[in-house]
């Protein structure tokens, strides 16, 4: 019984540990006249990417419908701080631009209270902010009572997990043929399917390592960059006392974290023009084509226009997978002896 009892808290303490940084800030948004802009600008998005990784894995691992439910409660505020950071982040970006009218900035920034208020309501309607703690209390509650697996099964189910996220992966990049449309369902839907192959890891707290080849290919040197190499995203939380472990290629890691860079890079980019667009529609009464004229007027020769940054995620792309670097990626499961 007392063996049972280690595992149940050794399973559960990975959502502790982000329930509890949640936890926090939620107290302190609730003494604040707008507690989703302080939630926002105090970095909830990090816990609530970390519980939202940790359901989507446990979901398939335990109880289906519990983490299934679980999710979903992170998901909504997770998205209500992405919309908010959406149009906050391009007002910003834009203001010091004097090509860029003042009606657009203002269109920005109304939508970005907008969102601010949506997440306020659902806050309130979802009880997070309350006295009595309700939201966090329940989910606590669900967590303790969820019956964890040893310590050795579970890291054979993450690897099977793992390979299953990126056999899914591989098959929406086959369905496309690397042929990017639209910056938002093609090249930022592909970044959020790989992102979670690096957010998983951190969200496991250990129970993903890294390991060296010992054979170097060449080919990888271009994805080792210093802002790659230097990245705090790209070192693993300390194993502890973890027995058992999934094993990551390093390099291939690194290659991963190189490509969901380019990509958010080439998303923002792009977005930034969808955006500007969106509020020439709404505020200058203009055709579509007439808008999309005005957005590089603005915006001026330093901005790559839309067709050639979904060129070169796709190009970017094809060089990726064609190196075959995702099925290459996990090593398998490796155990640590005393």
């Amino acid at each position: 019984m007392k063996n049972k009892k280690y595992i149940m808290q050794k399973g559960a303490a990975r959502f502790n540990f982000f329930l509890g940084e949640l936890e926090t800030l939620i107290a302190k948004a609730d003494t604040q006249k707008n507690p989703a802009l302080f939630l926002y600008r105090n970095n909830a998005r990090t816990p609530l990417f970390m519980l939202e990784g940790l359901c989507k894995l446990y979901e398939e691992l335990h109880n289906k419908k519990k983490f299934g439910k679980l999710k979903e409660h992170f998901k909504l505020l997770e998205d209500g701080l992405g919309a908010i950071d959406y149009y906050d982040a391009i007002a910003k970006n834009l203001s010091a631009n004097k090509k860029i009218s003042k009606s657009i900035i203002q269109y920005l920034q109304a939508q970005t209270r907008e969102k601010i208020q949506h997440l306020n309501d659902v806050l309130a309607d979802k009880k997070w902010v309350d006295s009595n703690n309700e939201r966090i209390t329940k989910i606590k509650k669900k967590v303790e009572d969820a019956g964890w697996m040893d310590e050795e099964k579970e890291t054979t189910a993450i690897h099977l997990f793992y390979n299953q996220s990126i056999e899914e992966i591989i098959e929406f990049t086959h369905s496309t043929a690397y042929h990017f449309d639209n910056m938002e369902e093609d090249v930022h839907e592909l970044r959020r399917k790989l992102r979670w192959l690096s957010i998983y890891p951190r969200a496991l707290q250990g129970a993903i390592q890294l390991a060296g080849n010992s054979k170097k290919q060449k080919n990888l040197a271009k994805y080792q960059t210093k802002e790659i190499l230097t990245s705090p995203f790209n070192t693993m939380p300390d194993a502890g006392d973890c027995k058992h472990f999934l094993l990551l290629n390093k390099d291939r890691f690194y290659a991963l974290s190189w490509l969901i860079d380019s990509l958010g890079k080439l998303k923002d980019s792009g977005l930034q023009v969808v955006a500007i667009k969106e509020a020439l529609l709404e505020t200058d009464n203009l055709s579509g084509a007439a808008a999309d004229k005005k957005v590089y007027q603005m915006l001026g020769n330093k901005q790559v226009k839309l067709q050639a940054l979904l060129d070169n995620a796709e190009d970017i792309c094809k060089v990726y997978f064609k190196e075959q670097n995702l099925e290459n990626l996990v090593l398998g499961v490796g155990k640590k002896y005393k």
